[in-house]
């Protein structure tokens, strides 16, 4: 019998490979709100981008650029920029990462898309894919009452939502950057799984929490296996 049957896998760079579209709508963004490209401002503006990635993108905006309005301006921004290079076919899954899902799922476990974007974002991501229907819940953060990662909301929310499991360790969460293995330990996820196919490193997953560092989600449901087994 399965022990971690509710699985919460973050899209780009765990499930989704958008190769560095990220920094492109970043800049978009920047460039619109008068940053101009090449400055000292417009570096350390890309490098906390960097940092943080995995976190929702409204809080990132507010923190570079403080007020309300215009953080919201770049978010808008940034959200059509990445729209755009997504329907130029700017996107692929992770190699494998379907495979991997579908695995999931057949072995009677329930899959949560997660993601840092806005709904409209995650919708055209997961449109450019043909992946609508393949798991039965996706959130963003407005999904889960505004907050974010590192905020564990959006696993409990899964959690909550989902009934799959009757407890917080029985969850495992899966993601790219420190942000994803935060909210997951936050959160109480029994197993909180970092992919080196993103943003973030072994070291920088790993001290942010990871009880396992993965080459990619593709290995997650044998880790899971082998836990079981060895219950």
């Amino acid at each position: 019998m399965n022990t971690y049957n509710l699985v919460v896998l973050d899209m780009a760079g765990t499930t989704v490979a958008d190769g560095g579209l990220v920094e492109r709508a970043f800049a978009s963004a920047a460039d619109r709100l008068g940053v101009e490209p090449g400055s000292a401002e417009h570096a350390t503006m890309l490098d906390y981008v960097r940092a943080t990635m995995g976190e929702s993108k409204i809080s990132v905006f507010r923190h570079l650029f403080g007020d309300e309005a215009k953080a919201r301006r770049a978010n808008t921004a940034f959200e059509e920029a990445y729209a755009t290079l997504v329907d130029g076919g700017l996107i692929a899954p992770v190699p494998g990462a379907r495979g991997a899902i579908e695995r999931l799922t057949a072995e009677g476990r329930t899959v949560v898309l997660t993601t840092g974007f806005a709904r409209v974002t995650q919708d055209a991501i997961l449109a450019a894919l043909g992946w609508q229907d393949v798991v039965p819940l996706t959130l963003c953060p407005a999904d889960a009452g505004g907050r974010g990662r590192p905020f564990p909301d959006m696993v409990l929310s899964a959690f909550l939502r989902t009934g799959a499991v009757g407890s917080v360790r029985d969850i495992a969460v899966a993601g790219d950057t420190s942000y994803d293995m935060l909210s997951g330990v936050r959160s109480g996820a029994g197993v909180v799984a970092g992919v080196l196919t993103g943003a973030h490193d072994k070291e920088a997953l790993a001290g942010a929490g990871a009880t396992h560092v993965l080459g990619s989600v593709v290995e997650l449901a044998d880790i899971l296996a082998e836990l079981e087994a060895a219950q």
